[in-house]
């Protein structure tokens, strides 16, 4: 092995070898830096990934509306205006006009993955005595359960939406009395009725969206709204969600359309998930700092103790710059050693918390997420810190002057 490595490696590897103590005691704090770094980004990478899970499979990314309509200000004498006095119009159902044409543009982007078409409104769901108020939704199952995952959240019944067929969350089956295979009679504010059959009972885990939320096939939800052949909403997913906002500003700007995405729906939310990030980074820093100031601790001790030694080498003709790379090399392999056994002592910390840290009903708090990525970065990182580290003590190595290093 001696005979193919450069002399500042052999050098570098007999100090550490010969400083056992030293070594050891580094590259444990070292390891537990990295392990704590491995440990916080996978934990909070698996509870961003839950959260926005549970955000994104039960909303669009980016939901295309009508525009807003807004009546004119009134004239008032002689072709004056009256102070800007501006009202709505009557609350209706709108339409997306030409929405074929828009929803096509849409699947051409190549930002967006998911292009579903939707009609919705308010309604009322009645069985019986007992009566709901809904949102009752209607799409194309094809397209609409890509973006929102009602197959994966189904607890009773089967996913078939015919024409006259409704799925039905769990707190209104509760509400309503109602279960598989039953009548509901539901009514829009036009009075447009009509009988559909429970086909499927689904558990979006809110309370809220299961008291309100029904679905039911396009055409159905058309009739009762009155409006045969026209939709409400487009609702899209895009290949990056953290483009949405940009997206959705880019979309309405260029189509007579408003364009929501989820970021801006939900606000705190995303503003929690930067926070979130942020902390993370914070983290690492601190720690990354930490593992630095240790490095270069024991390597200042290293170059005081070995003052001798490094005179006696420079006696015997060892470049200034060989004696450098001694150092670096010493701090890039502390790091580099220390990453290896920080990134299992923190993969088998998160394992050992994912399978102790559980919610009320058992099941996991947060998805193990543990990419060759992160174990990548965190070597890079400590080996580059281990090297930054030991600038230092390095330059301190090779400017003694042999004379008094032996001396001394």
């Amino acid at each position: 092995m001696k005979r193919w490595l450069p002399f500042a490696w052999i050098a570098a590897l007999r100090f550490l070898a010969e400083g056992r103590m030293q070594t050891t005691f580094i590259l444990s704090g070292i390891a537990i830096g990295v392990g704590v770094i491995v440990f916080m980004s996978a934990m909070l990478a698996g509870l961003q990934a839950n959260f926005i899970k549970r955000v994104l499979t039960s909303q669009p990314q980016i939901q295309l509306l009508p525009p807003d309509e807004v009546a004119r200000p009134l004239r008032q004498g002689e072709g004056v205006f009256e102070a800007a006095v501006v009202q709505r119009p009557a609350q209706r159902v709108l339409s997306i006009d030409q929405w074929q044409a828009i929803r096509d543009a849409m699947r051409a982007r190549p930002d967006v993955v998911v292009a579903a078409p939707t009609a919705s409104g308010a309604m009322l769901a009645v069985r019986g005595d007992a009566s709901r108020s809904i949102t009752l939704t209607g799409m194309e199952p094809e397209q609409y359960f890509k973006i929102v995952r009602v197959p994966d959240y189904i607890v009773a019944g089967e996913l078939r939406l015919g024409t006259d067929d409704i799925l039905i969350g769990t707190e209104l089956a509760k509400d309503l009395g109602a279960s598989v295979g039953d009548k509901l009679n539901v009514t829009s504010a036009e009075a447009r009725s009509r009988i559909l059959t429970i086909t499927g009972i689904f558990d979006l885990g809110n309370k809220g969206a299961n008291q309100r939320n029904t679905f039911v096939a396009l055409r159905t939800a058309q009739s009762l709204l009155n409006l045969i052949g026209g939709v409400t909403t487009i609702d899209l997913t895009v290949s990056d969600i953290y483009a949405a906002e940009t997206i959705a500003q880019e979309i309405e700007a260029s189509l007579p359309v408003q364009a929501e995405s989820w970021i801006a729906t939900n606000a705190q939310f995303f503003t929690a998930v930067r926070a979130q990030q942020n902390s993370n980074t914070l983290i690492r820093l601190f720690v990354a700092l930490s593992v630095a100031f240790g490095i270069a601790a024991v390597l200042i001790v290293s170059v005081i103790q070995r003052s001798k030694d490094i005179g006696i080498l420079r006696a015997m003709g060892t470049a200034r710059r060989q004696i450098l790379q001694i150092f670096l090399i010493q701090g890039g392999v502390l790091g580099f050693l220390g990453s290896l056994v920080g990134s299992v002592l923190g993969a088998g910390a998160l394992m050992l918390w994912h399978h102790l840290a559980r919610q009320v009903d058992g099941t996991e708090l947060f998805p193990l997420v543990l990419e060759p990525g992160l174990f990548v970065a965190a070597a890079a990182i400590a080996t580059l810190t281990g090297v930054a580290a030991g600038v230092a003590p390095a330059v301190r190595a090779a400017s003694l002057d042999p004379v008094e290093a032996i001396r001394g």
